[in-house]
């Protein structure tokens, strides 16, 4: 076999069952820093030797076997210097039972979650939360990460050794949180999840509209928690992701440009991650708590999936969930989204007051969202000139190429209408 069959072999289990690998390793260790390590010098071997002596038949017990070896010999080199490893290296050998009581079908449950809870450790920025669970919940490559986010590999390196450096220093156990820590800990983890999903959804740079593979990922990723942890939100965050991707087929036309929601030829959406997404509400709403912020984000992608047309949204409804939800969650971009609903559903001047009073407060300086708005609803009011120097705002503040091109175009619409005017 060639290495590069052995790279794909090596890639491909990877990506479907590292997190079950460095969670079985750092059962086994005490120690996910070290389990992450181990993991990754178990793939480097494989590289080599799956090039040589071919893909064996079971990959994963390979690689567990490997790196519980490559466990036993760092606790023996680090035995003579630390109490704590030498007592490791006494209680682990070569001798203890081995793949298949690491890989305990009764332990990968716990082993996943784990994994999932101290990759979105609070102790962790945002920004090394994300790497850190793709990395190693995710099985994507650091390569694959910086192109998805569009920054270098080492700023994406730094950021994962630093995460790792962090959950040291602080002492932080691999297992799964005790009852009464979970859910907040559970709201770090559904956070970072949804912070995948928007960029895959809405890449804020670079030349793409949307980064499929980040959104896909996101899914699976809340799938897995579905099953992990089952709750109100959990199953609420998976029918907003479902019921937004079903929009995906039609949010770009032939030539690859942006299809705004009210002109999407919603014949294209997926029925099926329509159907999906509504048990997933369902599910949440049959807990009888009441829905948090993701579902009720999630009830308002239902109306849109639900309305033949833009024009037959129920936006007085739409308009309810956003009140609620800006009570719940209180943030301008949920009142910007409630402003556009109100515009819908009263017309663009009740809209535009909103959006007015968002930008006196200065709440929302240097986004491009704002801006982008209210060029619309001043566009709807026939007030060209104004709408123009709005969307121009706008895209001074764009960085995403496909986005920049679609206002392009709204401001070269606008110079026409001007002329007719």
């Amino acid at each position: 076999m060639g290495s590069n069959e052995a790279r794909a072999a090596v890639e491909a289990v990877w990506r479907s069952e590292s997190a079950r690998i460095v969670g079985a390793i750092a059962r086994y260790t005490g120690d996910f820093t070290l389990a992450e390590d181990l993991a990754q010098e178990a793939l480097a071997e494989a590289l080599v030797s799956w090039s040589v002596s071919g893909i064996p038949a079971e990959p994963v017990g390979w690689l567990l076997t490997a790196g519980r070896r490559r466990a036993i010999d760092t606790f023996r080199k680090r035995a003579t210097g630390d109490t704590k490893y030498a007592l490791l290296a006494r209680d682990l050998s070569e001798e203890e039972p081995g793949v298949d009581a690491l890989f305990n079908p009764d332990s990968i449950d716990d082993d996943v979650l784990a994994l999932m809870f101290i990759s979105c450790h609070p102790v962790l920025s945002k920004e090394a939360r994300i790497a850190l669970t793709l990395r190693v919940v995710g099985g994507l490559g650091t390569e694959e990460i910086a192109k998805a986010f569009l920054v270098p590999v080492p700023t994406i390196q730094a950021r994962i050794t630093r995460a790792k450096k962090t959950l040291a220093a602080a002492h932080i156990p691999f297992a799964v949180p005790e009852a009464d820590e979970i859910p907040e800990r559970l709201g770090s983890v559904l956070q970072v999840v949804y912070l995948i999903f928007t960029e895959g959804s809405f890449a804020t740079s670079g030349d793409l509209w949307m980064r499929m593979e980040l959104a896909s990922e996101a899914r699976r990723l809340a799938r897995v928690l579905v099953r992990l942890a089952p709750g109100p939100e959990v199953f609420g965050l998976l029918a907003l992701m479902e019921l937004t991707a079903a929009r995906f087929p039609a949010r770009l036309n032939a030539a690859g440009q942006p299809v705004l929601l009210e002109d999407q030829d919603r014949r294209r959406w997926d029925q099926s991650a329509i159907r999906r997404g509504r048990a997933a509400l369902s599910t949440a709403v049959a807990a009888g708590r009441g829905l948090g912020a993701y579902g009720l984000q999630a009830s308002i992608a239902e109306c849109h999936a639900l309305a033949p047309t833009a024009g037959e949204t129920d936006w007085q409804r739409i308009v309810i969930l956003y009140e609620a939800l800006g009570r719940l969650t209180p943030s301008p971009f949920i009142e910007l989204n409630r402003a556009v609903a109100v515009a819908m559903a009263s017309g663009p001047a009740a809209g535009l007051e909103l959006v007015d009073a968002l930008t006196t407060r200065g709440e929302m300086n240097g986004s491009r969202l704002l801006p982008t708005v209210r060029g619309e609803l001043l566009s709807r009011l026939g007030r060209f000139g104004a709408a123009k120097a709005a969307f121009a705002e706008a895209l001074d503040l764009c960085s995403n190429t496909a986005e920049r091109m679609a206002l392009e175009r709204k401001m070269a619409d606008l110079a026409r209408k001007q002329q007719r005017a």
